[in-house]
């Protein structure tokens, strides 16, 4: 005869085997500085005898967004000190905003050669 313990009914449920798991253990994690922020770039436009004022309101109106007051003011600016700071931005921003102005075109207003190339612009950290 079999005995009671070893007796199993096929009708009672099986409990299944709970599967063997290491306890959680949060990760740690490194103790490393985060990253240090880059320094905003000054997107400089230089002065020059050849452009008009129009042709300037109008390209930092394209490229900027900049308003015809701002533009204006921009353009009185660049024309008394010989630069102005028309934009502070990230790094690649800068170097493409940069880049747009020396390739806006020649100036519709101009007819000498010098005001049938663009502006010129430069880029420089501001710390």
């Amino acid at each position: 005869m079999i005995p009671p313990a070893d007796i199993r009914c096929a009708t009672a449920p099986v409990r299944p085997r709970q599967p063997r798991v290491a306890p959680h253990q949060p990760r740690v994690q490194p103790l490393t500085a985060p990253p240090a922020m880059e320094p905003p770039w000054h997107v400089i436009l230089l002065d020059d005898d050849f452009h008009t004022f129009e042709y300037v309101v109008e390209m930092l109106h394209a490229i900027f967004g900049h308003s015809r007051e701002l533009g204006k003011r921009m353009a009185d600016e660049v024309d008394t000190t010989g630069r102005v700071i028309v934009a502070t931005v990230h790094k690649e921003l800068a170097e493409l905003r940069q880049q747009q102005i020396e390739e806006f075109g020649p100036d519709p207003h101009e007819d000498t050669p010098q005001g049938q190339v663009s502006m010129k612009a430069l880029i420089e950290c501001s710390e």
